[in-house]
């Protein structure tokens, strides 16, 4: 029985997993917040508890008919073993054999810091309640779910909150910040349920929940959101080296300075006060818990694409800003060096429709070079056809060009409705020489050795057509663009059919942060 071992190899393991503790040198983040959620996530993890889903720990609590007994019962230090050793055997079951736990030394680990929470006497009795809350805190899973199962244990069978459970809930929860020595901070106090819900006689479920996750939490419960923040950043690696320490890359959270910059700092540096340079520990700094990088695919506003001297280049322009990977209920912070905010960028799907067309004229083009009577199989279609019909439906379905201003009506001038009759004109007129081109190729592929060499002439000239084709394209497509009418003509008449001849542009990746918690602090 543990109770005639408590002063011997208890004692020593008590002391032994706050000895580990104080070598990861916590006290010296300044924060009293960050200081608490670090301390219990290193007991979590010390304790194997972070591998225990909330579930999986209720359903341990009804395996050792604890949900039987009244929340004010009185537990043996003998039975708590029995509960958190059937914990780890249960998880045990449910990992892989190569990644099996210290069933034993767990149990003794977690076990002795619950003694040393409760500070218990020397018979080493527990309440019910108390191990229901510990437990169901330092394990792992969800904050809503273990919020959701402290309710139901506070809560009357009307399903509203009674304040003097969740009095007993704060003195029970808060022994755990003191049993990390952070007491003088989050400790105890009478006040504390009462200011939790000050303008509420009646508390549900829905109400618990958005006051105890909300971004300002009561304030003797803020460590309980961020130890589970802080769990959901261990991996997160930022691939921008810290402005003070210098390192290649921070794993964690992130902070960047509203004043400095492109000033940002990793956490370590942030919690210990580091600073550098002009910055100070009285700016304010954001902090970021996931990084993105922006793809390379197009979601800008066109891609012009022609060919001058057997050279086709590609000009890409980028506004969409880049599509973030965590919480999509967050603000995002557009980059510094992004699109300016007022510049409607084009939505997911046009880029999607967009990049479709230009699939459809490289694999036409690529089809033509790869066997020159691949217009003669049974398979072909007509491709020009099928992207006049696809960018004619974008223009009239794209939601990108709905709701614009009145003063960017398609109600246009006389001179920009010539230019579209136009570039109509000169489509169909393309139209018509592909058209005879093609007639043209499909005798000079006959096997006449006369035929045989025209074939490569006729072949290039109906290249340079199809992508002088998709250039008329591409200009009417800008020319009802979110722009306005009087920019478009003036890009319209700027690029023509031809531009001059220019090396290829190096598509670079750009890589822009990605703000998806603007938790704010000042010093």
């Amino acid at each position: 029985m543990i109770e005639d071992r408590w002063t011997g190899n208890v004692m020593a393991d008590r002391k032994q997993i706050f000895t580990d503790m104080k070598t990861q040198n916590y006290d010296t983040i300044r924060l009293s917040t960050y200081r608490t959620a670090c301390k219990l996530r290193f007991i979590q993890k010390k304790c194997n508890l972070h591998l225990v889903d909330v579930w999986n720990m209720i359903e341990a609590f009804r395996d050792n008919g604890l949900n039987t007994l009244d929340v004010c019962t009185e537990i043996s230090v003998a039975r708590l073993e029995t509960i958190i050793t059937c914990i780890y055997q249960q998880l045990n079951k449910r990992l892989p054999t190569t990644h099996q736990i210290n069933v034993q030394h767990s149990t003794s680990l977690l076990l002795n810091f619950m003694l040393a929470a409760h500070n218990s006497d020397a018979q080493g009795r527990l309440m019910v309640f108390s191990v229901k809350v510990m437990l169901s805190v330092l394990c792992g899973g969800k904050l809503v779910d273990k919020l959701r199962y402290i309710f139901s244990q506070i809560s009357d069978t009307h399903g509203a909150m009674v304040m003097s459970k969740f009095d007993h809930f704060l003195q029970e929860g808060l022994k755990l910040p003191t049993a990390v020595f952070e007491g003088p901070s989050f400790g105890y106090m009478d006040h504390f349920a009462r200011s939790c819900f000050p303008q509420q006689k009646k508390v549900m479920l829905n109400m618990f929940l958005d006051t105890l996750m909300s971004d300002s939490p009561p304030q003797c419960l803020i460590w309980l959101p961020l130890l589970h923040r802080l769990a959901n950043v261990e991996n997160v690696h930022h691939r921008v080296a810290c402005s003070f320490c210098r390192s290649e890359g921070m794993t964690g959270f992130r902070y960047r300075c509203q004043q400095c910059f492109n000033y940002q700092l990793c956490q370590n540096c942030f919690w210990r006060g580091h600073a550098s340079g002009n910055h100070n520990n009285q700016h304010e700094m954001k902090e970021h818990s996931s990084w993105v990088r922006i793809s390379c695919s197009c979601h800008g506003g066109f891609v012009l694409l022609h060919i001058y001297n057997d050279i086709i280049v590609s000009f890409f322009f980028f506004s969409s800003p880049p599509r973030p990977i965590g919480n999509m209920n967050e603000p995002v912070l557009p980059p510094s060096a992004g699109p300016s905010p007022t510049k409607r960028p084009p939505t997911l799907a046009t880029a999607q429709r967009m990049n479709e067309e230009h699939a459809l004229i490289a694999a036409y083009v690529n089809k033509l070079q790869s066997s020159p009577r691949a217009l003669d199989s049974a398979s072909r279609t007509d491709e020009e056809h099928k992207l006049i019909a696809r960018y004619a439906s974008r223009l009239a379905t794209d939601p990108g060009h709905t709701g614009r201003p009145s003063d960017f009506s398609y109600n246009m001038n006389k001179q920009q409705r010539e230019l579209i009759m136009q570039l109509e004109n000169k489509n169909r007129e393309i139209l018509q020489e592909i058209q005879r081109l093609r007639a043209e190729h499909e005798q000079a592929c006959q096997p006449t050795p006369e035929r045989v060499q025209q074939n490569p002439t006729l072949l290039k000239t109906l290249h340079f057509y199809i992508f002088k084709k998709k250039t008329s394209f591409c200009m009417m497509y800008k020319l009802f663009s979110s722009k306005g009418p009087k920019k478009c003509l003036h890009k319209v008449k700027k690029f023509r059919f031809f531009y001059p001849c220019r090396d290829f542009w190096s598509l670079q990746h750009r890589v822009y942060p990605d703000h998806t918690h603007t938790h704010t602090h000042t010093h």
